[in-house]
């Protein structure tokens, strides 16, 4: 118990403040995401991938396993829409792909130390590709693969790769300042989400609610599943469970947007899954305490 207010309360007071400052401001977000995708948050993939501690190998089985999270979270999403005659663009992308940035790298950190951070960031890593990939696929029927191979967090993904490969030490002239750009991307990712969260309509809550519940239900389903057979070493067996338990990720409300799928529906997913997300945490927080 004593481990979640100190890790779950810095991260919704950032929320929190976003959300506030939106509500009494008028607040323009565009380039402060555009800063976070292209800079900070590559900073911060550069950074971890980096480091010394960091090799990939010992990382693959989780990265596996992260995959068939979201792969089989996607075709139980697909049964359930079949099976109740929802859109599947609109419904089954929110189920597939969470919070992992915003919300689940800071918790990696805060939870279980700058050590962590590596496993969150393979997991990641995995949840992108396939949301700008098979995602995109679902949602808007077509995928631009120049388009994904220039984004600044993938090219951050190979810099950071090639230099962990090589095990070239970086500079400190030129280490320095990547940490410090990769200092802001965690608190900007947490007050963006919260000034998300004030332009978003709910009045598709009942929808919100059920794939609220749903998103980490299939989650973490699958994730034990795999943890029966998979010989996952402790720390990230850890880490794949926090991924399972979060909430859909914002980025599918600007994918439905986007390519109007529903965006209003999947908006009330997000919102509520991320309001919901304190007491899913929690609770598997207490599991792994």
């Amino acid at each position: 118990m004593a481990i979640l207010f100190p890790v779950l309360f810095p991260i919704f007071v950032l929320i929190l403040v976003g959300y506030l400052y939106a509500k009494f401001r008028h607040v323009d977000m565009e380039f402060a995401n555009r800063t976070n995708m292209e800079i900070f948050i590559p900073a911060l993939l550069i950074e971890a991938l980096s480091r010394k501690s960091f090799n990939l190998i010992d990382y693959q089985l989780l990265a596996i396993a992260g995959l068939l999270v979201v792969l089989l979270s996607g075709v139980l999403a697909y049964t359930f829409a079949k099976a109740f005659k929802l859109s599947v663009p609109m419904f089954v992308p929110s189920m597939m792909f969470n919070n992992c940035g915003n919300m689940g790298l800071p918790l990696a950190i805060l939870a279980f130390g700058e050590e962590a951070l590596s496993a969150a960031v393979v997991l990641f890593l995995v949840s992108n590709l396939l949301h700008f990939t098979l995602g995109t696929y679902i949602v808007g029927g077509k995928i631009s693969w120049w388009n994904l191979l220039k984004m600044p967090v993938n090219i951050a993904t190979i810099i950071g790769l090639v230099i962990s490969f090589t095990h070239w030490e970086m500079p400190e002239v030129i280490h320095i300042p990547i940490q410090m750009l990769s200092q802001v991307a965690i608190p900007l990712m947490l007050v963006s989400l919260g000034v998300r969260m004030t332009t978003v309509d709910l009045s598709a809550w009942r929808l919100g609610m059920i794939g609220a519940i749903l998103c980490p239900l299939f989650s973490i389903v699958v994730a034990f599943g795999l943890l029966l057979f998979m010989p996952i070493e402790p720390a990230q067996r850890v880490q794949l469970l926090i991924f399972a338990t979060l909430p859909p990720a914002v980025l599918n409300y600007m994918f439905a947007e986007k390519y109007n799928q529903q965006p209003t529906e999947v908006a009330s997913m997000v919102v509520v899954g991320n309001a919901l997300s304190l007491f899913t945490l929690a609770l598997m927080l207490l599991y792994l305490e």
